[in-house]
């Protein structure tokens, strides 16, 4: 059989992953500081609110709406209305999840080989979804200097005239946890605008500020200047990833939206991937938001605070999300380091370079872990990485 290119990944695991496996196969037991699924990591959901609406009859009657069943896009865009930003029920789509809402975006706005300039560092899912949908990323980076900024000028070099179709912002970023600031804003629709080109905002995690004030901007659903689509959905919003409902905003000038919608609406009635419970569900579910990120931002900042206070690494600066971004000391490699936390202390971590960070040596630590087993991790790393550390100070 001849696969397709698409498909043409590695397969065999990383040196990490392989290496768990063994250690788990063992029967240790892992300090998972990786975990990113709320539905594991601890928190009280009142299952009542969230199952009883699952039961409602009007569920077994099927009303296929390729672009969302109106109930529920009225109710994101009341979502939308209690962050002070105004969105029309019309402007949204629904979809099963953020990854084939960028699908749809993605098949909307580029041909096979155009290419779509997307942030470095961050999420490595990119990588799969562009190369499903047969386009090219090309990465623009983000630089830190005590906080994150996008290098417009990196942006303004890596642009392929009539290549380049979209401009993906993460905000905040994953995991740099870093907001889009007004004046990037002011800068990114010139540059679109400019170019013909749109931007697409990832804001899963804009509700997880860590601060009431920050510079940045929380969402560019609003956003008027330039063709944007604004992505986000109830995985991180409500913490239920399990129940596969996502969204498009679309908004700019308004022909261009208008037209915009038209064949998002075609490419939606093609697939008619989400279901018929969930959409009925979501204006329940919905009253759950303030319940569900209090705990969640009391676990991550909480976390956080542990980290910054015993951790015996760099912790960058960050304005929101679930991640931290710690520096390791110098002497090994990200790799060897990620190994011997492992190895040794059975404390899993990812390495910066599975997020396409630059240079060494850095670790991404989720601040979703249960308090208990995040504490006993970081004691555990910040141990090793202190010892390191000073006898790197008595060779030299």
């Amino acid at each position: 059989m001849q696969f397709s290119s698409r498909t043409d990944w590695t397969l065999t695991p990383n040196k990490l992953t392989a290496r768990l496996s063994e250690i788990e196969a063992s029967g240790a037991q892992i300090l998972d500081l990786t975990e990113s699924n709320p539905t594991q990591a601890g928190f009280q959901y009142p299952s009542d609110v969230v199952l009883s609406s699952l039961t409602d009859p009007k569920n077994l009657t099927y009303h296929p709406a390729p672009m969302g069943l109106q109930e529920a896009r009225e109710t994101i865009a009341e979502y939308y209305d209690s962050k002070g930003i105004y969105v029309n029920s019309n402007q949204i789509l629904i979809t099963a999840s953020t990854s084939e809402a960028y699908s749809m975006v993605f098949r909307l706005i580029a041909n096979a080989g155009e290419y779509i300039l997307m942030p470095r560092p961050s999420y490595p899912l990119f990588h799969f979804l562009a190369g499903l949908s047969d386009v090219e990323l090309t990465p623009y980076a983000l630089t830190y200097q005590k906080d994150w900024k996008i290098d417009f000028e990196d942006i303004r070099h890596s642009f392929k005239p009539k290549k380049t179709k979209g401009i993906v912002v993460v905000n905040p970023n994953n995991p740099t946890g870093s907001y889009i600031k007004k004046d990037e804003l002011t800068k990114l629709n010139q540059f679109a605008e400019g170019n013909q080109l749109c931007l697409i905002s990832d804001e899963v995690f804009s509700d997880f500020q860590w601060e009431k004030k920050i510079e940045g901007i929380a969402s560019l659903a609003g956003n008027q200047k330039s063709l944007t689509f604004t992505l986000s959905g109830i995985s991180k919003v409500l913490g239920l990833p399990q129940m596969k409902l996502s969204w498009i905003v679309v908004s700019g000038p308004k022909e261009i939206v208008k037209q915009s919608l038209e064949r998002l609406e075609i490419i939606s009635d093609t697939y008619l991937s989400v279901n018929t419970p969930v959409q009925n569900s979501l204006h329940h579910w919905i009253r759950l938001k303030d319940k569900m990120q209090k705990q969640i931002l009391k676990r991550v900042l909480s976390n956080r605070a542990f980290l910054q206070k015993y951790g015996q690494f760099e912790l960058l600066n960050a304005e929101g999300g679930w991640y931290a971004v710690v520096k390791l000391p110098k002497g090994k490699t990200e790799e060897e380091w990620v190994l011997e936390f492992l190895e040794k202390d059975h404390v899993l971590v990812h390495p910066g370079y599975f997020y396409d960070f630059p240079g060494e040596s850095y670790a991404i630590v989720s601040l979703l872990s249960e308090t208990s087993v995040f504490e006993e991790a970081v004691a555990k790393i910040s141990k090793r990485a202190s010892q390191a550390s000073a006898e790197v100070v008595s060779r030299n």
